[in-house]
């Protein structure tokens, strides 16, 4: 378990929206970029990893009570993404690194 704010700074995260979503627990995560597979599958106070960039991500990250969201292999975020990851203060993440480095990372830190 840790909080968002932990693994930002311990993974060299950068936020990119949804600052007021760093005290958010993380108690475990998930890897997909097919919505409807995280739909079905994504746990409550999940970081969820992903390559999507678009609005629909924060739709089902909000939807599903996730945490965090980590956009991998340093793609950027749509503003409108930007925009609803604000809204539901859920932070919004970016790193260069691959899913699988990340998730790797992310998982030794709250195992």
């Amino acid at each position: 378990m840790a909080k968002v704010a932990e693994i930002v700074e311990k993974l060299n995260l950068k936020l990119v929206a949804g600052n007021e979503g760093l005290q958010n627990v993380i108690t475990t995560g998930y890897t997909s970029d097919l919505l409807s597979d995280v739909m079905g599958n994504i746990k409550s106070q999940s970081v969820w990893v992903t390559m999507q960039t678009h609005k629909n991500v924060m739709a089902v990250a909000s939807l599903k009570d996730v945490s965090a969201v980590v956009i991998v292999n340093g793609y950027a975020p749509e503003d409108d993404l930007i925009e609803q990851s604000n809204a539901e203060d859920i932070p919004l993440l970016v790193t260069e690194d691959t899913a699988f480095d990340i998730s790797a990372k992310i998982y030794e830190l709250i195992k």
